[in-house]
């Protein structure tokens, strides 16, 4: 068991990069509040000792945890349901043009494959190097860069499209 204050400390700094990990994984800002309260009460029962960086540990724990969730069988339910009943979500939201625009590179963003997404998230979003992020998935190095370029190549695709008026008034 940790005390209060290392919980404390640890959730400070890193709620927000667990958050935004979870939410690019599950696409549900609900469901990864959920997902990160969950990875930092395992934390907090878990024996872990200092061996290396406290943030690339609690990013694991997150990633894991979206990957065991999109694996489980109330996702694919979830999943199945909403393609049978085709629910059409409606979302009205009234926002400046700047928040529109990072809602458009959010939706880009999440219509990624998601190994591609991961690569993106984590190089673009999060500045982690090549090498870290290779760490951190598991996966080669010239694999991550492969990834990052190509998921790179698809959002330019996606955004082409969008008229991004900043840009045009400018």
């Amino acid at each position: 068991m940790k005390s209060s204050q290392f919980m404390e400390k640890a959730m400070d700094e890193h709620t927000d990069l667990l958050y935004r990990i979870a939410y690019y994984y599950v696409k549900d800002p609900y469901l990864a509040e959920d997902i990160v309260q969950d990875v930092f009460m395992k934390f907090y029962h878990s024996n872990y000792e200092e061996k290396g960086e406290l943030r690339a540990y609690l990013s694991r724990m997150t990633a894991n945890a979206c990957k065991d969730y999109l694996k489980s069988w109330t996702y694919r339910k979830l999943q199945f349901t909403e393609k049978i009943l085709q629910k059409e979500k409606m979302i009205h939201k009234d926002r400046l043009v700047q928040k529109e625009e990072l809602n458009l590179l959010d939706m880009a963003i999440l219509s990624l494959p998601l190994k591609k997404r991961e690569a993106i998230v984590y190089y673009y979003l999060e500045s982690l190097s090549v090498k870290e992020i290779s760490v951190l998935l598991e996966a080669p190095e010239s694999t991550v860069k492969s990834r990052i370029k190509s998921g790179k190549d698809l959002l330019k695709q996606k955004l082409v499209k969008e008229e991004w008026e900043v840009l045009l008034h400018d």
